[in-house]
């Protein structure tokens, strides 16, 4: 069974950086997408970013990109979020997911805009970006 632990969320100010971590257990890396969503209250889970294991092909929502990267450690099985130049509009419950790559790659790609795609969550960490 997947289990997800997220880490590292706080409050920043406009500009800054966090890394936020998810350990994860109960399953070996191989073929898996494994991604990183937030939400706001009052809004759909949205994806921020998506790795596909088998290749370490990387995804990322338009509105992050060259601004965040996910990053994997197998070593310390733990899955990573850096994320810089942080802005207001990245406030957010940040959630970790897990699954498996049915399609690889570009299943992986998908799933970036459909959280059903994942079937183990973590319980999120909140980032909150103010002045």
């Amino acid at each position: 069974q997947m289990q997800l632990v997220e880490s590292g969320g706080g409050s920043v100010q406009p500009g800054g950086s966090l890394r936020l971590s998810c350990k994860y257990s109960g399953f070996t890396i191989s073929n898996n997408c494994m991604a990183w969503y937030r939400q706001v209250p009052g809004k759909e889970r949205e994806g921020v970013a998506v790795l596909y294991t088998g290749a370490q092909d990387e995804y990322y929502h338009d509105s992050v990109n060259g601004r965040f990267t996910i990053s994997l450690d197998k070593a310390k099985t733990t899955l990573f979020l850096d994320m810089s130049r942080l802005k207001p509009e990245d406030t957010a419950l940040y959630y970790c997911g897990a699954t498996v790559a049915l399609g690889g790659t570009y299943y992986c790609a998908r799933s970036l805009r459909a959280q059903s795609y994942y079937n183990s969550w973590g319980r999120g960490t909140q980032v909150t970006v103010s002045t």
